[in-house]
């Protein structure tokens, strides 16, 4: 059985992370308004990022995880783009190659 972390993109523009062990069946009640809180007022929903893990606690580390990020992270995340994400972790300031802070 797969475990899945989400992120559904609500119609408002806001993004909402969860895990589920049945993805298809979340989304839909997600989307049909089942779920109270978050995503309910913000329908229409849209998953834009899915990652199978293979437990249940794999899968809520990675939502801690990703929760604990920023916006920009996340989408560096969903491009795929892992250099973006590392660079952002640091503080998102460019590397200046010498050392130097540029001060």
């Amino acid at each position: 059985m797969n475990f899945w972390v989400y992120i559904l993109r609500c119609a408002d523009g806001s993004d909402y992370t969860g895990r589920t062990d049945n993805l298809e069946k979340r989304i839909a009640e997600h989307q049909a308004g089942q779920l109270p809180g978050y995503t309910c007022s913000r329908r229409r929903v849209t998953a834009v990022y899915t990652e199978a893990c293979k437990t249940r606690e794999e899968a809520l580390a990675s939502e801690r995880r990703i929760k604990g990020w920023s916006r920009k992270e996340k989408e560096a995340m969903m491009r795929g783009d892992w250099k973006e994400v590392a660079r952002l972790a640091r503080g998102g300031r460019p590397s200046t190659g010498s050392g130097r802070t540029g001060s």
